[in-house]
């Protein structure tokens, strides 16, 4: 608005229509500064330190809005540059500063804002320290109740300090750290309650202690993480230095080489022989490790052996080039520089192979969790000698998970799936050694509940981290197959030059950042959404089934509209949206056709069955509608957009509840007939939300605010039992 102000066009004719919007253009930023100051005082009233500092700036701020609607009030001048009163027109260097003032106090009111959430987070992180500083002390079961549920509403608090904040950050890197912290205090927090129950009950056992005070270490570790990302800052002013990938040495020493092309001279060749062999040292990490297959390790000492030999003669025609610019030399540099950069991509490619196919093994052999189904039976048995021998297994499985994580590190292909990746390497490394001191205890009191629940919950986390590990790789095959951000490319979605060639280009209209601050909280919605929807796919038997298939679908659909609300993915207009609501829509109609089938085979859940695929047909509609409807100006089109979104977000609320539905049905059908194939018994409950980085951001703000919620009521059962 105010760049509109300052940017109008000085014309010797004015029309009414050119004064009253500018008038309009005047009286909205006072408003809007009104209601901004408004805010500032509100909160400078419940924080006295910044309270002068914060009422200055909302003073001034206010003062420069009222200047700008004086200086604006020109719709009721018939000849404004005659008269007394000053103008917009008269004088628009006092609008310049007006708009300076009003920026830098905004600024400045922002500033102390964003001071005092910061210390409303540290205040927050305070207090939970000090309560557990009060639970690590605790003798007795009474007290520790007590203690517990205080500690319960702190870290609740805290959980909505920080998942606010979350979502307020911009660096990706740091959302995807942030994230992380925030997904180990929301596993630790039910860890720390049994293991502080198990080291009450059982108070002179060695393991249950070292079991308590290894989630206590990392909670705090975690807490301190939190607070170096708020306040940007690291302890003892150290620098962070992430380990560099594979990937990101592969993408700047490409840039490096193919810059050549418009500077011979900007760089030496002893520079990119140092990029190469960092990045042929990274390759080491495949090639040393004992879980790479013999036919990846020889096509990486091959493809690496080229790189070299590549490059040699690369520095070979760009010296001569250096020299001599002729056109045959130009030619020949440009064949070198190609011959490098596909061997580079060769490389990448092979290293990612090597990675994925790894990663896929593992977590395909680990899925029946043997070894912890094996750990919970010998410690009930009290066979200290079996847990001796599957802790050694466990140990094992540890080393390849960890090993798995630093190979898909190196091809993540983003900064914050390199975070996350670092995260659960981290989450192997710790928690296997916290279940073998809980079985261990178990083994030691097979008769203690207590310590059952305790190994169950350590348990628990490790396959919750195997599933989430799943997420992670199929995430890490999308950025590399040119799907970033993006869980499946949805074809249908028009491309600009393809199959619209005649077509008169649409307008590229995009949300400006007010506006996709308003719709956040419905993107993040769907995107939770997505999320359930997702995890309940997974867990079909059979991935190939109609009703599967159409679920993915809508939930790859949904996802790149919960991307656009945040000004990413394939969506890039206002029109892509509207288009892909309709897509949606129609898939749903299909789905609803599909459960229509379902219905013939079964009998008594026939009905309910109809009545929600009618609700879907009405809903799709409904949707279809809406993202058909004309819609003309930012106002109209922006209602559009939101209601799309919301419409989308009801869709989805309803396939979350079909799709166990259509999965019990289906499993009573095959069960009637004999051919029912159960599944595994972890995949029920287990599936959920990746950490991420894609941020990291899947899980920004139910950090363990249910889960925590609900410890917190049940303590009030704890002390009875």
């Amino acid at each position: 608005q105010i760049t509109t102000l300052i940017n109008h066009k000085d014309k010797p004719k004015r029309s009414d229509k050119t004064l009253q919007a500018i008038q309009r253009v005047g009286q909205a930023v006072n408003l809007a500064v009104g209601r901004f100051v408004t805010v500032g005082e509100a909160i400078a009233n419940e924080n006295h330190e910044l309270k002068e500092e914060m009422s200055v700036a909302c003073i001034e701020a206010r003062r420069a809005g009222e200047t700008i609607a004086q200086l604006t009030d020109v719709a009721s001048l018939d000849h404004p540059e005659s008269d007394s009163h000053i103008t917009i027109f008269t004088d628009k260097t006092g609008v310049v500063k007006a708009a300076r003032l009003l920026l830098s106090s905004v600024t400045k009111v922002l500033v102390l804002a964003d001071r005092i959430v910061i210390k409303q987070i540290i205040t927050s992180r305070n207090k939970v320290l000090a309560t557990m500083d009060q639970l690590e002390k605790v003798n007795s079961f009474q007290e520790f109740v007590q203690i517990f549920s205080q500690f319960g509403n702190e870290m609740v608090e805290f959980a909505h300090l920080t998942g606010d904040r979350q979502n307020d950050l911009k660096d990706e890197k740091k959302k995807a750290r942030m994230a992380a912290s925030r997904a180990v205090l929301e596993k630790c927090t039910m860890m720390l309650l049994t293991a502080s129950k198990t080291c009450l009950r059982h108070p002179d056992c060695e393991s249950a202690r070292i079991n308590k005070d290894g989630v206590f270490h990392r909670m705090r570790l975690a807490l301190e993480q939190v607070i170096e990302i708020v306040t940007d800052s690291r302890p003892s002013g150290e620098n962070e230095m992430a380990p560099i990938s594979i990937y990101s040495g592969i993408k700047e020493f490409k840039n490096k080489v193919e810059g050549l092309r418009e500077n011979l001279y900007f760089l030496s060749k002893e520079n990119l022989s140092t990029m190469l062999e960092v990045i042929l040292e990274h390759t080491e990490d495949f090639t040393d490790s004992a879980y790479t297959s013999h036919e990846h390790r020889e096509h990486i000492l091959e493809l690496s052996k080229q790189a070299k030999m590549e490059l040699e003669q690369l520095v070979s025609v760009w010296m001569q080039a250096q020299n001599q610019k002729t056109k045959d030399l130009m030619e020949d540099l440009e064949v070198a520089i190609l011959k490098t950069c596909q061997c580079m991509n060769d490389l990448k490619r092979e290293v990612h192979s090597a990675a994925t196919s790894l990663a896929a093994d593992l977590l395909k052999y680990h899925t029946d969790h043997m070894v912890l189904k094996a750990l919970k039976i010998t410690g009930v048995e009290g066979n200290l000698e079996a847990v001796a021998e599957y802790t050694c297994k466990l140990s094992e499985q540890k080393e390849q998970l960890v090993e798995m994580c630093r190979l898909l590190r190196h091809v993540s292909g983003t900064e914050p799936l390199e975070i996350t990746c670092i995260h659960a390497e981290d989450t192997f490394q710790v928690t296997g050694p916290q279940i073998v001191s809980a079985a261990e205890t178990l083994a030691l009191h097979p008769s203690s509940k207590i310590a059952k629940e305790n190994l169950e919950v350590f348990c628990e986390a490790w396959e919750s981290q195997l599933s989430d590990m799943s997420l992670l790789l199929r995430e890490i095959n999308d950025v590399f197959e040119g799907r970033r951000g993006e869980k499946r490319v949805y074809l249908s979605l028009p491309r600009p030059g393809k199959h619209n060639a005649n077509l008169k280009a649409l307008k590229p209209v995009k949300l400006d950042s007010e506006e996709q601050a308003k719709i956040a909280k419905l993107g993040l919605e769907l995107h939770l959404l997505t999320s359930d929807v997702d995890s309940e796919t997974e867990k079909w038997e059979d991935q190939d089934n109609e009703i599967v298939q159409h679920g993915q679908g809508m939930s790859s659909m949904a996802y790149s509209m919960y991307l656009f609300t945040r000004g990413e993915g394939l969506l890039k207009t206002t029109q892509d949206l509207f288009h892909q609501a309709e897509i949606f829509a129609t898939e749903g109609t299909k789905l609803a056709s599909a459960l229509h089938a379902l219905s013939d085979q079964v009998h008594d859940d026939k009905p309910l069955l109809l009545l929600e695929a009618e609700k879907l047909i009405s809903m799709c509609k409904q949707l279809q509608i809406t993202a058909k409807a004309s819609a003309q100006g930012k106002s109209a089109t922006f209602t559009k957009v939101d209601a799309c979104i919301l419409k989308t977000r009801n869709v989805m609320t309803l396939l979350c509840q079909l799709l166990p539905l259509c999965c019990k049905l289906l499993r009573k059908i095959k069960a009637g007939n004999g051919c029912l194939k159960p599944a595994p018994p972890w995949k029920e409950d287990r599936i959920r939300t990746a950490t991420n980085a894609r941020t990291p951001e899947r899980r920004v703000d139910t950090f363990g605010i249910k889960s925590l919620e609900n410890h917190v009521t049940n303590m009030t059962f704890l002390e009875s039992k």
